[in-house]
């Protein structure tokens, strides 16, 4: 999908062409829309192509007067009941004439861009790097909400897996640590290009860039932190029940074990004398009796005993 965006009055609308000092956005693009957008803007067709693998890795390339950036976004997938976290790469190209994004497939961070720009007051597209950081600024504050969400995840998951015990939880914390995993690799590389911006080589910023800059870092670090800080509880959780799990199933094989061992004495005197050859009591009239008491009382002792053992 292609829509190309203008400033007017401080506000984000579309428009119907590429002009000057204009967002082109992106998606999930066909290969018309790829041409026409670098037939039109001049780009460099490796950099309209590059966002595209979904295992690309954050990075600046400078060609000319051409800047790409890559940084890797959240992208939330459900799957038969399971929610998941995976990241995905978004391109953005700043040329003199326009700034173009490209990504994979529609994201939430578009509609959060939209929605923070529209909030500034004389936001113009004429300042790419003021674009840029605002761009930034709502990758990282998509990691703190997914985040939070997890968080939340985590402890529904958790409540569910003490009343239940199935595979079904434990599959439900394997997605969210998967997610977690993703989030702390993309984050750190996000933050590798951040700290590459504020040298200066690819971009010229004043101080009050340099500062957004670093508030931007702030963010991103704060869910390296959080990300990194969620899945050492999570780690510890599943290790806490896997071994809960392990030590119950011990419990029901010795409550077993004793089961058996009780209800074999009983057996074991009904053998005995189940045998066709000369036995005591055999013509006794009380055989019957004394031998259930017998067993009874075997069976009785080795209960005791177990109880003593707090084998039961």
């Amino acid at each position: 999908m292609l829509r190309i965006y203008q400033s007017q009055n401080g506000v984000l609308a579309l428009a119907p062409r590429i002009e000057r000092h204009c967002w082109v956005c992106l998606t999930s693009p066909t290969d018309e829309e790829l041409r026409y957008v670098q037939e039109e803007l001049k780009i460099f067709p490796d950099f309209l192509r590059y966002p595209l693998d979904e295992e690309e890795t954050p990075r600046i390339e400078l060609e000319e007067d051409q800047l790409l950036i890559i940084l890797r976004v959240p992208d939330p997938r459900h799957e038969e009941g399971f929610i998941r976290y995976e990241t995905i790469p978004i391109g953005i190209i700043l040329t003199e004439e326009a700034i173009v994004t490209v990504c994979l497939k529609e994201n939430p961070v578009f509609d959060d861009f939209l929605i923070a720009v529209n909030k500034v007051r004389h936001f113009s597209l004429e300042r790419p790097v003021l674009f840029l950081f605002h761009f930034f600024f709502c990758i990282a504050n998509l990691y703190l909400r997914y985040l939070r969400l997890i968080d939340k995840l985590i402890t529904e998951y958790e409540s569910e897996l003490y009343r239940s015990m199935r595979n079904k939880e434990l599959l439900k914390l394997l997605n969210i640590e998967k997610s977690l995993v993703y989030f702390n690799t993309a984050l750190r590389a996000n933050d590798i290009v951040l700290t590459r911006l504020q040298t200066g080589r690819f971009l010229r910023l004043t101080e009050d860039d340099l500062e957004m800059l670093e508030d931007i870092q702030i963010e991103n670090r704060q869910a390296i932190e959080m990300a990194k800080i969620f899945s050492d509880i999570l780690t510890g959780t599943m290790d806490a029940y896997a071994s809960v799990i392990s030590n119950n199933l011990n419990i029901v094989m010795k409550f077993l074990t004793a089961v058996t061992i009780v209800l074999m004495l009983p057996n074991l005197v009904a053998s005995i004398y189940g045998m066709n050859i000369p036995l005591p009591l055999q013509n006794s009239p009380h055989a019957f009796v004394i031998l259930m008491g017998l067993s009874f009382f075997l069976s009785g002792v080795v209960v005791a005993l177990f109880i003593k053992k707090r084998l039961f």
